[in-house]
């Protein structure tokens, strides 16, 4: 696992909870797993557990794959040798219970825990054995998990088959723990969800596997358990995991995979089988009441004697919501008929059998109403499926024997709009929402919907790792995890420039998912938003084609998979609908430039096919054909569009003679044209100290030559004269020791191809302007980061906690603990210094995460104040209509304003009070008036 201390110099793959392996200059008395060409050999009891037996098997393979020895792998005798590798579970290994006996092995620290697992090298432990690495568990999983954690140290990536991360070769591989490492997981149940899975695993699944059967699933179990996972909720779209393969549970039991289904998939049985055995009668409990119980109880027959959970209630078919006349009462009863069943099937004693009953959608409203079902059985809730937890129990509902758990979504189909292509979710967005869940005590069951597996590799292991131990990983050290896991998949050498794109890719994605961009999805004219955000992602892309150059041939297909299509695709997609965003504007100004940015936009939707097509035919050999075949261009509704669509462009006819046209920083309006006489760049500010710019253009094809020339001695311009065939840009900027004090205005006289126009130039450089502080109002707004306050005051037991790289922007600032209830009157605060210019009412938008209302009651709040005025309460949940939701999961966050009266410029401070626990906020801006409309908003302002 992902739990390697930082105050060890740890080599590239021991990310374990403590440093296990050695490949070199080894503390005494480690175990030589293997030593020039020799290899420890393996015991396993053959009365063990079978998932433990295999896992072993996999240990040797492992083995292998780093050294140049393959261990034997004993199920019988007696272990002999100088080095040896003992593994069993408590109560079923008679080698392990004899060490227990023996007081050679103290397993007190797991015994009659679930799921744990204990690593010691022992010296003499047995007649004929010099040194043994004992890996002990107390149940199967944690056997298993011991050996995985083995594998992991000495080098083998979880992801070795799944995303080709090779292992590293050494001539020696040791093993060291004189002190007994163990550990076990806080959350019960940690598990992946196959969803939505046509057309890309499923293609990938008919071509190499034929169905999705017990070889395809092997793989599938294999990657669960090696991520500390335990649980599935196997794919369902037209698949049936029991009717497919009769296999396929027993392969899950003898893995020791813990299997359900789906939140809509009652008893056991798949949704199409309903189809193949429901005799064509109605999923509708009232009309075929009789079938339906049969059909359940059949559910529960084929899985006989193997581990699962039970999914309980009912939902409308085809996961959509029941008929309107569904009630509670009849949802009631639904649930006693499934447990009389269970009782009569399994155990009499229902309480003794796992159940859950997922809160999905309406489901969650029926609750509400006043349903309830057995205390033993546990409730899962689930979360927005856009990655905000709807809700979390509350104090009573923690009192119950069954617990509660949380159903997750980084894949999702239906509206506003579906995302299954490509991972769109920051880790820090899932730590903050599922540190929520752990403090909320939601800890029996995690399970994410992660759509085809891949390319969510990273968001899945991150999930599950958390899931397994919440406490080790606490906020400040989330940067350290992508450090971490970076170095265990490519070594040392890149791994925090990995790390860092990696991070960043997901976070732009998660501004607006790809599936949702439009051409104007991010401003084309203000405060430069678009061509940010497509140097932001090309940025990025570019670090990491040098970083995949730079690496061994034996890793870049790995690289590929994991870091470089993703990065390369999330930009070249948002590159397309950027340009094809400017091919309309520069069609409406009449730019000559206007085709070449129609031949643009088709180069960049052909380099989106060629990304796809090299993962399908390069990558691996052609391993993972079909694997992004997932369309995520041309959505005009909430749903797939059937093939990738490029976005319309505009072309137009260029006349001969060369036409000058003239464009400003900030504006749509050209010269000529409608306001082109009153042409203005956004004002040159002493306090930003940045270039504005003018752009030159040409409506024709003959090329022109043009002038500028400055009112004022000291205007800058970085190209005065030139000669124009497309366009030319021009900055424009000021020596600011030459500027007087005082606001003003300079103008710039343009003239080429026998045209001529003036531009005004506004320069700000107010009086005392150096001895201003905090952040300065510019272009009329003051725009804060959250993590940049000048004063954090906390209150009682309660504290500011940064959210790191949490917002669209920068990060987040929350309260802990989470769940604390909230001031009786407003006391915890954020302050901001701020200089305004001018009086008036002011606008102040927060920006913070889309935290959705998850306990009861009125929903989540926070006051804005400015210097010692009354602080504005906010409720956050005030507008609880569907399209102030779908607002926010789609812009990724939830913009609030409140109204303030400031009565005279100057100096003055903004407060951010904390009210309610739970939320975050991103980011502050203060518009005096001049804030234009963009997507992310003003970038900050400067702050002295």
């Amino acid at each position: 696992m992902l739990l390697a201390l930082l105050a060890h110099a740890l080599p590239a793959h021991a990310l374990g909870q403590k440093k296990l392996a050695w490949f070199d200059a080894p503390p005494a008395d480690a175990v030589a797993l293997a030593r020039n060409g020799q290899a420890a050999r393996l015991f396993v009891d053959a009365s063990d557990y079978p998932g433990v037996v295999r896992a072993a098997g996999d240990l040797q393979a492992d083995i292998a794959r780093v050294s140049a020895a393959r261990p034997a792998l004993n199920t019988n005798g007696k272990p002999a040798g100088a080095d040896v590798v003992i593994i069993g579970t408590v109560g079923k290994s008679a080698l392990i219970d004899q060490l227990v006996a023996e007081g050679k092995l103290d397993v007190s620290a797991i015994k009659g825990k679930w799921e744990g697992w204990q690593v010691q090298t022992l010296r003499k432990p047995l007649p004929g054995v010099e040194r043994a690495l004992v890996i002990a568990g107390s149940d199967k999983r944690g056997t298993i998990y011991g050996i995985y954690e083995m594998s992991e140290q000495i080098g083998v990536s979880p992801w070795n088959w799944w995303a080709d991360v090779p292992a590293a070769k050494h001539a020696n591989v040791y093993a060291s723990a004189e002190a007994a490492v163990s550990d076990a997981p806080v959350v019960q149940y940690r598990g992946i969800f196959l969803n939505d899975e046509a057309p890309a695993l499923t293609g990938w699944v008919k071509q190499h596997y034929g169905d999705f059967n017990h070889k395809f699933y092997s793989k599938v179990f294999e990657l669960i358990l090696r991520l500390r996972g335990n649980y599935l909720w196997p794919a369902m779209w037209g698949e049936a995991f029991y009717d497919d393969d009769k296999l396929n549970g027993k392969t899950a039991d003898d893995y020791g995979v813990v299997i359900g289904t789906s939140h809509h998939e009652p008893m056991m049985r798949a949704h199409d089988e309903w189809r193949r055995y429901g005799g064509g009668q109605h999923w509708d409990y009232n009309r075929s009441g009789d079938k339906l119980r049969e059909f359940w109880t059949q559910g529960l027959r084929v899985t006989q004697g193997q581990e699962k959970l039970i999914t309980l209630g009912m939902r409308g078919d085809g996961d959509e919501p029941m008929s309107r006349d569904a009630n509670v009462s009849l949802l009631e009863n639904i649930v006693s008929d499934q447990r009389s069943i269970i009782a009569k099937e399994i155990n009499p004693d229902v309480t003794k059998v796992p159940q859950v009953w997922a809160l999905y959608k309406e489901v969650q409203d029926y609750y509400e109403k006043g349903m309830r079902v057995p205390d033993d059985v546990m409730l899962l809730w689930c979360d927005d499926n856009w990655g905000n937890i709807r809700r979390l129990p509350t104090q009573e509902e923690r009192k119950r024997a069954g617990g509660a758990g949380v159903y997750y979504h980084f894949d999702y189909v239906g509206g506003p709009r579906s995302y299954k292509w490509i991972n769109v979710t920051p880790l820090p967005k899932v730590w903050e929402q599922m540190h929520l869940a752990w403090q909320y005590q939601a800890n029996r069951m995690w399970i994410v919907n992660v759509g085809d597996l891949k390319p969510m590799e990273v968001p899945i292991e991150f999930f599950l790792t958390y899931a397994w131990n919440p406490a080790a990983w606490p906020a400040e050290r989330l940067p350290d995890y992508l450090k971490l896991w970076a170095t265990r998949e490519f070594g040392p050498e890149y791994a925090d420039d990995i790390a860092d794109i990696v991070a960043k890719y997901a976070k732009y994605n998660g501004r607006r998912k790809p599936e949702q961009l439009e051409p104007n999805t991010y401003s084309l004219v203000n405060y430069n938003e678009a061509a940010r955000i497509v140097d932001e992602y090309k940025t990025i892309a570019a670090r990491a084609e040098k970083i995949s150059a730079a690496l061994s041939a034996t890793k870049r297909d790995a690289f590929y998979q994991l870091v470089l299509y993703p990065v390369k695709a999330s930009a070249v997609v948002n590159e397309l609908y950027v340009t094809a965003g400017m091919n309309r504007l520069y069609g409406l100004q009449g730019r000559a430039a206007t085709n070449d940015l129609a031949t643009k936009t088709r180069a960049l939707f052909a380099q989106d096919a060629e990304l796809v097509r090299k993962y399908h035919e390069d990558i691996s050999g052609g391993k993972w054909n079909h694997m992004m075949s997932q369309t995520h261009l041309g959505y005009t509704y909430w749903n797939q569009p059937p093939r990738n669509v490029m976005p319309p462009v505009t072309e137009m006819q260029v006349p001969k003679a060369a036409d000058m046209g003239v464009a400003v920083e900030g504006s749509e309006q050209v010269w000529p044209g409608p306001g082109g006489d009153a042409l203005a760049v956004p004002a040159l500010d002493v306090f930003e100290q940045r270039a504005r710019f003018i752009d030159i253009f040409n409506r024709g094809q003959q090329p022109f030559d043009y002038k500028v020339t400055a009112s004022e001695p000291w205007i800058t311009l970085d190209k005065p004269s030139g000669k124009v065939a497309r366009e030319q840009r021009v900055a424009v900027n000021v020596r600011w020791a030459e500027v007087p004090d005082g606001v003003r205005t300079a103008t710039l006289v343009i003239s080429g191809a026998g045209g001529k126009t003036t531009v005004k130039v506004p320069v700000r450089k107010p009086e005392g302007a150096a001895a201003m502080t905090g952040f300065i109002e510019t272009g009329g707004v003051v725009a804060m980061e959250a993590e940049h306050y000048t004063r954090a005051v906390a209150a009682g037991q309660r504290t500011w906690l940064k959210v790191p790289d949490h917002g669209r922007t920068l990060s987040g600032m929350t309260v802990l603990p989470v769940d604390a209830p909230a001031d009786a009157a407003p006391a915890m605060r954020l302050e901001y210094d701020m200089q305004l210019f001018g009086a008036g009412t002011f606008e102040v938008q927060a920006t913070l995460a889309p935290t959705q209302k998850f306990q009861p009651g009125q929903g989540l709040r926070y006051a804005v104040s400015f210097d010692d005025e009354a602080p504005q309460i906010v409720n956050v949940h005030a507008d609880s209509s569907e399209k102030a939701w779908e607002k926010t999961v789609s812009d990724g966050a939830t913009v609030l304003v409140s109204r303030h009266q400031v009565a005279q410029p100057g100096k003055h401070t903004l407060k951010f009070w904390a009210l309610d626990s739970g939320l975050v906020l991103q980011k502050l801006v203060v518009n005096t008036g001049g804030q234009k409309p963009s997507y992310l908003g003003p970038p900050e302002s400067p702050r002295k």
